[in-house]
């Protein structure tokens, strides 16, 4: 069988049965929607405790279907745990004051205020975390966020001579933090009442 002559301008591409892929015809996410979806569902677990919370629940709340939901978290404690990243960074007041002292302890006020608010669901995360990796590393997100404004603070107190020369910064995140998930994990002594003022009292340097 003579050979297919073929000009060496043109290239021959090999034919396949697969089909092309089509371009995604879906409806744009919307953020209004996104966005309330997590205002529901924080507060839902303000009001309820986190094994109370659904898919459903958050859901109906919000006025959207499931599916709704499932474009965006792969899992309640995804959607519950960015929810109350969110809430968190809400509530979490300006630190512009200029004195350490009262920066720190509206820092930690407001923290454990907010722990206070959604601790079933921490206990619950903290839980869910142990199995499934997407809610283990919104944790990991959650306090690492958390941990560098923290040591931001802190840094900046011991450049301003209120902290002991050669303080551990890492380290003295780890206990302030320590103290607020023993306590909310434990549940021997609440996070409220004057517990962020004697804290960051104890911080502060005096004298030599």
């Amino acid at each position: 069988m003579p050979k297919l002559w073929v000009p060496s301008s043109v290239r021959l591409v090999p034919v396949t049965s697969e089909p092309r892929p089509r371009p995604h015809t879906g409806r744009r996410r919307n953020p209004a929607v996104r966005q309330a979806i997590l205002d529901h569902a924080a507060d839902l677990l303000i009001a309820h405790d986190y094994s109370a919370v659904s898919i459903d629940a958050i859901a109906h709340a919000a006025g959207v279907s499931k599916h709704t939901i499932y474009r965006w978290w792969p899992s309640k404690g995804a959607v519950l745990l960015e929810a109350m990243m969110e809430r968190a960074r809400q509530q979490t007041p300006g630190l512009g004051t200029g004195v350490f002292a009262d920066d720190l302890e509206t820092f930690l006020a407001a923290t454990f205020r907010t722990v206070e608010k959604v601790s079933g669901l921490l206990r619950g995360i903290m839980a869910e975390a142990q199995r499934d990796p997407v809610a283990a590393e919104g944790l990991r997100q959650f306090t690492t966020g958390r941990r560098d404004e923290l040591h931001a603070l802190l840094s900046r107190g011991l450049a301003q001579g209120e902290l002991r020369t050669g303080t551990d910064l890492d380290l003295l995140v780890d206990q302030l933090f320590g103290l607020m998930w023993y306590r909310l994990l434990i549940g021997h002594a609440p996070l409220g009442g004057d517990v962020a003022a004697r804290l960051a009292r104890s911080l502060i340097h005096r004298g030599p």
